[in-house]
């Protein structure tokens, strides 16, 4: 942690206040503080305490469970009262079954094999009486055996399934096990099994450049975490003051532009949208306070009075003005390097009265400092590298937006670097202007709620809510506050490899993920040891999202991509890296290798290159594929000698996504990408050839991303039905060209993004965020409570089992197995390692002057 860091009203040991902002002594002629709709009540805190006549936050009335509301620690400054404990979910029928090997079974199940198997001698003798003379029994007798054959079958079906599902505990809870053999335990009520450790549902932090980037990018994951009481943060870089006018287009000609107050109309609807999603009064009170930031600079902070947990950060800095034209005095401008500092602009209703300006470090510093304040487990931001359209060369993103995510890489970087005392974190990118483009990825009901809290947003009823003479919302929208077709989909932008888990030849599991901006290796050696990690693989400037392969000689190897920053704005670069296990099993890995980048330089194509996919065809040989920034597929494939080919065209226009591949029965390596339209792909004609030409298949529109699978001597693809989220499929075979079959709709519970597939077990994000599985054909899905970061991941462990694991809104590791036999169920979830808390913060602490800030509006 920065000596300069204290925390809002952090204390020194002696007690003396240390200021009041995020790294700086207030200004007393600076400082302010206005409740939205609230009246003042004298001198307030940075963060305000909680009145402690407030009842303790509830949350949802559907997310009243453990899952949803464990306790947690709190990140903001001001105390909140501990939240109620909540009693865990009815068991389901689905959970009894899975704990069932762990405690009693039936009587039936467990009895009637020794009833059968020690039959009486007396019964014996009377079935040799009843042959006769001649030794052929009658009908009804004959009858009877059959019967018992059948049901002795059917008893050895159950006890190969009771010691399937026990095989699927132990793997889910080795480290348990190993415990309990190296402690004495008491005949009863030590030696009960303690209930699931409820998840932390982790604190999310959003950095977006423009008041509605949020809504439109980062929805409905954003009410996902309001919803389950997750501490939600969001940033907004920039004021969007744009050009001022804050009309529709019938009105635009005849209004007067006012930036100032389009800012602050743009701030209202914000507030009035988030005020929506978490209490369902969009003009539920806010408290707003000005803070010094660590950049030298003052924002306002809001935070919801009804639920402290969500918090607004306006740093009020000067937007572009143009999605594509070069503006220099602008975020581009600033990392650039064409103005050594960019001007505030200051909405007409903040707190904040100083203007202010940032060079680009102080930029970052500023970021830094809100990281360090609140200690968020899941970093979300814009896409750095959306790339260009390949006929226009236009970028297919405002440039406030990659750009400002540009500075969220920097700011992550240097906070995980310098910044000891804090959580693991994991980063999400989303997709931006280029959604509308895509297939929509929401269904019906799901779009309507995000379209809805748009409409909020662009002030639909013109009713002077919020009582600004700015007015309470963004007009600009409301001739179409849909956007794009942005509020039919979300896409996120990386992290969307279902193949981070792996298993090895001993049955043990692996686990990537990157945290901190480095590879963390989770690992349990065989199917019952003890799990490690995370450990943070050496090596920084890690993109989410990895993928892995198994060699020819059972060692893993782990590909993904790597950002790096050099003294000048163009060295900014991407990179497909690689490491490789030292020996098959080994927790040690090589360095990172750098394959290098099919881009040739940033201002090209914005060093826009997907994830690698990776897969090892039937003849050892490796090779890895990216989608370019033009749109199409390029790869290298590993030589016999252990070097690398050069990056070679494959062909192919207006792919989207990272591409999936996965090898055939014959040993045929296939690659696939999405279209806006379709699904192409490319076969090797023989194990160790050269990838054929792009084909067709024929397939019809489908959302991103795409997972392969080699399976019943093809390779079978799974993705999602768009406006739907119903998860489709596909079998490609590749003797004698790419061909199509068994294309099937298996339903699902709506959702959206990445479909993880091994064995009988399917899995997904569901409508609602949390994990949607089927373990085996035809029946019904099941919803798990977890929220998640990026996508779900499963693997084969042996040959009748399937492990499934997820990384949680609290950057930490989840897992759960599966017998791969019908009518199986998922055992508990099972959390890895220790919790991810924040360290203690310092309690806030009035502010050493009267506030400053504007009176407050009238109720």
């Amino acid at each position: 942690m920065s000596d300069s860091w204290q925390g809002p009203g952090a204390r020194d040991p002696q007690g003396a206040s240390t200021g009041s902002g995020w790294g700086q002594q207030a200004r007393p002629s600076e400082q302010g503080q206005q409740p939205d709709r609230a009246p003042r009540q004298g001198r307030q805190q940075p963060y305000p305490a909680r009145d402690a006549r407030q009842q303790p936050y509830q949350g949802h009335p559907q997310e009243r469970h453990a899952y949803a509301h464990p306790p947690r620690q709190h990140v903001h400054a001001h105390p909140h009262p501990p939240e109620q404990a909540h009693q865990a979910e009815p068991r389901t029928e689905s959970a009894e079954r899975a704990e069932a090997p762990e405690g009693q079974t039936s009587a039936p199940e467990t009895a009637a094999p020794d009833v059968d198997a020690e039959t009486s001698g007396s019964r014996r003798q009377a079935r040799r009486r009843a042959r006769g003379k001649d030794g052929v029994r009658d009908g009804a007798r004959d009858g009877a055996r059959r019967r018992r054959r059948r049901r002795g079958g059917l008893l050895k079906v159950v006890a190969f399934c009771v010691v399937t599902a026990v095989g699927s505990l132990i793997l889910l809870r080795g480290n348990e096990l190993l415990d309990r053999l190296g402690t004495p335990t008491a005949p009863d009520k030590a030696a009960e099994t303690p209930a699931p450790e409820p998840p932390d549902p982790g604190r999310v932090l959003q950095v977006i450049a423009h008041p509605d980037d949020d809504l439109y990018f980062m929805n409905p994951d954003l009410r996902y975490s309001i919803s389950a009481g997750s501490p939600v943060t969001s940033v907004y870089l920039t004021s969007g003051e744009a050009d001022g006018i804050n009309a529709g287009s019938a009105k635009a000609a005849t209004t007067k532009p006012d930036k100032p107050a389009y800012a602050e109309a743009r701030q209202n609807g914000i507030r009035a949208a988030y005020a929506k999603m978490a209490t369902g009064d969009r003009g539920s009170p806010w408290t707003r306070t000005v803070v010094p930031t660590k950049g030298g600079g003052h924002a306002e902070v809001d935070v919801l009075m009804a639920k402290p947990q969500v918090n607004l950060v306006w740093l009020q800095l000067r937007e572009a003005g143009t999605v594509y034209e070069t503006a220099p005095n602008s975020l581009h401008g600033l990392w650039d390097g064409k103005i050594p500092r960019l001007d505030s602009m200051l909405a007409s209703g903040t707190p904040v009265k100083q203007p202010f300006s940032y060079s680009k470090d102080q930029v970052v510093q500023t970021l830094v400092g809100i990281l360090e304040q609140y200690r968020p487990t899941t970093v979300r931001s814009q896409d750095p590298t959306p790339g260009r359209y390949p006929d226009t060369k236009r970028y297919t993103d405002h440039q406030d937006h990659f750009y400002g995510a540009r500075f969220v890489q920097l700011a992550t970087a240097a906070y995980a670097k310098d910044v000891t005392d804090r959580p693991h974190f994991a980063v999400q990118n989303y997709a931006g202007y280029i959604n509308g483009s895509l297939p929509s990825a929401l269904d019906p009901d799901e779009a309507k709620e995000k379209l809805d809290i748009l409409g909020t947003y662009a002030w639909l009823d013109r009713q002077n809510h919020c009582n600004s003479p700015a007015g309470c919302g963004d007009l600009k929208i409301s001739d179409q506050p849909g956007g794009n077709r942005w509020s039919d989909s979300i896409n996120y932008a990386r992290g969307t490899s279902t193949n981070w888990l792996t298993s090895d030849a001993q049955q043990g599991l692996w686990a990537f993920k990157v945290l901190d901006g480095q590879v963390a290796v989770w690992h349990r050696a065989g199917p019952a040891g003890r799990w490690k990690g995370p450990d943070l693989l050496p090596g920084t400037g890690m993109d989410p999202g990895v993928s892995t392969v198994t060699l020819a000689d059972g060692r893993t190897a782990v590909f993904g991509t790597r950002t790096s920053f050099g003294a000048k704005p163009t060295d900014y670069r991407r990179e497909v890296v690689h490491a490789v296990q030292k020996q098959p099993g080994a927790e040690q890995f090589t360095e990172w290798q750098s394959l290098g980048t099919p881009e040739t330089a940033d201002e090209n194509w914005t060093s826009d290159i997907s994830a690698p996919a990776v897969s090892v065809d039937g003849t050892g040989q490796l090779a890895a594929y990216v989608r370019d920034g033009a749109a199409g597929l390029r790869g290298r494939v590993q030589q016999p000698d252990g070097s690398w080919g050069p990056w070679e065209k494959y062909g192919g226009t207006d792919l989207h996504g990272s591409p999936a591949t996965a090898t055939d029965g014959a040993g045929r390596r296939m690659v696939f990408a999405a279209t806006s339209k379709s699904v192409v792909g490319w076969t090797q004609p023989t194990p160790g050839a050269p990838l054929g030409q792009v084909t067709a298949t024929g397939l019809p529109d489908t959302t991103l991303p795409l997972t392969a699978d080699g399976r019943e001597g093809g390779v079978r693809l799974w993705f999602r039905k768009p406006g739907s989220g119903n998860v489709r499929t596909a079998l490609i075979t590749g003797e004698g060209g790419l061909k199509v079959s068994q294309m099937t709709d298996l339903g699902g519970l709506q959702g959206f993004g990445s479909v993880t597939a091994s064995g009988h077990l399917l899995a997904g994000r569901t409508a609602g965020g949390q994990l949607g599985s089927e373990a085996g054909s035809g029946r019904p899905w099941e919803r798990s409570p977890l929220l998640f970061v990026g996508a779900p991941s499963s693997t084969m462990t042996g040959k009748g089992l399937v492990s499934l694991a997820v990384v949680g809104l609290d950057a930490r590791l989840y897992v759960t197995s599966s017998a791969d036999v019908p009518n199986a169920h998922l055992a508990p979830w099972q959390p890895v390692g220790p919790r991810n808390a924040p360290p203690s913060l310092p309690s806030p602490v009035s502010p050493t002057s009267p506030a400053s800030g504007p009176a407050p509006a009238a109720p």
